[in-house]
């Protein structure tokens, strides 16, 4: 009798320890971080500036609780200074095998006047190639994005500012075996659809007596946060495209 009783007693508590681990280890198990490397399309932004608003800050919101995005972009940087500053040295101590990086520049690469940031074809090609080689080193997975379009319109037509800059991307992406997402070209087939002035809501134009822009802003590269949300969305939708691991943990 007390034997029965025993083991009426032992069969719950089992269920119960065994419900306590399985808890324990969902709890303790580490989220996949998703970075973003880049410039200020995609860059977290200040209060002073809103409401220009950078892509990055919208895709944590496309995702479930098992991925966390870090967003690493910043405003201005290019291939070249975003390593020279040593923004990437943190990344590169914090990357853990199956994390992501995505690496989107271009903007500020084309800038070959400014010596600290342009950079020629060339040697945006040999830095695209090194992010993606020390990303792989520690068993991350680097994705690589073209561009997202300027709005730049030419009696109706959008007329492309990146040069052969996106084209670069392409061909590392292909020689690497990198997943690419394609953003010049989806950012430009959204602005075609929308046309001339209804693309205007996605970029930060802002009437005057704004309280950070007191004298308006027409600004047709950095994005609105309605911008940023559908930037964010192609984003999305391109990590499902390439079929990456995270994209089950999209929502």
């Amino acid at each position: 009798m007390n034997r029965q009783i025993m083991k009426r007693n032992f069969y719950p508590f089992l269920a119960v320890g065994a419900l306590t681990i399985l808890l324990s280890f969902t709890l303790i198990q580490k989220k996949t971080t998703v970075y973003i490397i880049g410039d200020s399309t995609a860059a977290n932004k200040s209060e002073k500036a809103y409401p220009e608003t950078g892509w990055g800050m919208a895709l944590q919101s496309f995702f479930k609780n098992d991925v966390l995005v870090d967003n690493r972009a910043l405003n201005g940087r290019s291939t070249k200074s975003f390593r020279a500053e040593k923004r990437w040295d943190p990344i590169m101590e914090k990357l853990a095998p199956g994390d992501f990086v995505l690496i989107e520049f271009g903007h500020n690469d084309e800038k070959v006047d400014k010596p600290n940031v342009g950079v020629s074809l060339a040697d945006f090609k040999i830095n695209l190639v090194n992010y993606v080689k020390e990303a792989r080193s520690k068993k991350a997975i680097p994705v690589l994005l073209t561009p997202i379009a300027r709005r730049n319109f030419k009696n109706g037509i959008l007329i492309d500012t990146h040069g052969d800059y996106p084209r670069i991307t392409r061909e590392v992406g292909d020689s690497l075996k990198v997943p690419l997402i394609d953003m010049l070209a989806k950012t430009e087939s959204l602005l075609s659809r929308l046309g001339d002035l209804p693309s205007i809501k996605l970029f930060n134009h802002v009437d005057s007596g704004n309280v950070n822009y007191p004298n308006g802003k027409k600004d047709d590269t950095h994005l609105s946060p309605e911008g940023a949300r559908q930037i964010a969305g192609l984003v999305a939708k391109g990590i499902k495209e390439q079929k990456l691991g995270i994209a089950k943990s999209l929502k």
